[in-house]
């Protein structure tokens, strides 16, 4: 049996279920390199466990995963993942490897930045679009600002995942200097910077922040340590819109110019 369990979006966030069947577990694996958990220690996770958790890579996940495969063949393995599972292709990917070799699988769910970020924002989560990742400068792709502009027309708010790799995670600033660069480039009018847009910062932990203004009011803005997280809201309801005013900080100029620009 291999058991994916969601870590959720902080230190704590590992559900009672989702603790009981790492304990009960033969062995203990986890990745990390699909997000950012912040305060997370692993030691201490280890304790809570009573056992110790075995970090692999995205090269052992994605590429050769046979000994967690061959290891939930002969008993039971929980597989602890950032945020919930299967929001990243690679833990659809690992399962299905385990369904093709005949490893019974098991899903216990974690919150996910996918559902927080709106939440937080105050944004309904049924108006987002399909979301992007911003990319690092040099690997850089013009598909964040493509589907940001698609989602745009149909004024749906849009969730822009931040590059994130071994050595570094984006930031938000580094993000906005991204997508402004391309629309200067592109010339389509999707990222100016007058566009609103929202930063979330470290969902679920104690220090989360959040804000939105104009791409250039945020572009210099410190908003701490990453994860960070952009969403470039669409077509506004009015709720929507006094949320972002009282819970991220709007500027009411802003949202008006915003709104009627839609």
């Amino acid at each position: 049996m291999l058991t994916f369990i969601g870590l959720g979006l902080g230190s704590e966030g590992i559900s009672l279920r989702g603790l009981r069947e790492a304990q009960e577990a033969e062995v203990v694996y986890a990745e990390l390199y699909t997000s950012l958990i912040p305060g997370l220690d692993i030691a201490q996770l280890e304790r809570r466990i009573g056992k110790p958790v075995k970090i692999v890579s995205r090269k052992i996940v994605e590429e050769n995963p046979q000994e967690i495969l061959e290891a939930a063949k002969q008993g039971k393995v929980s597989f602890l993942v950032p945020g919930d599972p299967m929001v990243a292709t690679t833990h659809v990917d690992l399962r299905l490897r385990a369904a093709r070799a005949g490893v019974e699988t098991k899903i216990i769910h974690a919150a996910s930045i996918a559902s927080a970020a709106a939440g937080l924002l105050g944004l309904q989560s049924y108006k987002f679009g399909p979301s992007a990742t911003v990319p690092f400068l040099d690997n850089l792709s013009t598909r964040p600002y493509e589907i940001t502009a698609e989602n745009l027309r149909h004024g749906w708010h849009t969730m822009l995942f931040l590059d994130l790799r071994e050595e570094r995670a984006m930031t938000a600033n580094e993000a906005v200097e991204v997508m402004i660069g391309m629309e200067e480039k592109l010339r389509g009018e999707i990222f100016t910077p007058d566009r609103l847009l929202a930063v979330v910062a470290r969902a679920g932990a104690s220090d989360c922040v959040v804000r939105a203004d104009r791409a250039e009011s945020l572009r210099s803005e410190d908003f701490g340590p990453p994860p960070h997280l952009l969403v470039v809201p669409g077509r506004l309801h009015f709720v929507e819109a006094e949320a972002l005013e009282v819970f991220a900080r709007a500027p009411k100029e802003v949202l008006q110019w915003h709104m009627n620009r839609r």
